[in-house]
């Protein structure tokens, strides 16, 4: 379990990794082609951070054919909030971020 979170931890440290992320969370299923179209990067740079992804469970991959689709994994995510933020009273964290939310919005209106 310990070396599962550390590959987890380690592919989400990456700001590109990450991007990934969000990239396949708008819209899950995408070839390389695609990913690599909406990133600035290489496509070697793309293949490399799917592939450490993938190595830590955030991305489930799926042949359809010749394609290969990349999908979010949102389960090792969902295991480190529940370790780690759940630890810190969870709804006094939401109250504290609907506050913010609220003054931030008060300051700019």
């Amino acid at each position: 379990m310990a070396d599962d979170l550390d590959l987890v931890f380690k592919a989400l440290a990456d700001p590109g990794r990450r991007l990934l992320l969000d990239r396949l969370h708008a819209e899950s299923g995408q070839t390389l082609g695609q990913l690599c179209a909406l990133m600035e990067m290489t496509r070697q740079a793309v293949t490399k951070h799917l592939k450490l992804l993938e190595e830590a469970n955030l991305v489930a991959v799926v042949w359809k054919g010749r394609e290969k689709l990349h999908y979010l994994n949102p389960v090792p995510i969902h295991e480190i909030a529940e370790r780690w933020i759940g630890k810190f009273e969870k709804g006094r964290l939401e109250a504290l971020a609907e506050l913010k939310r609220k003054l931030e919005e008060k300051a700019d209106g």
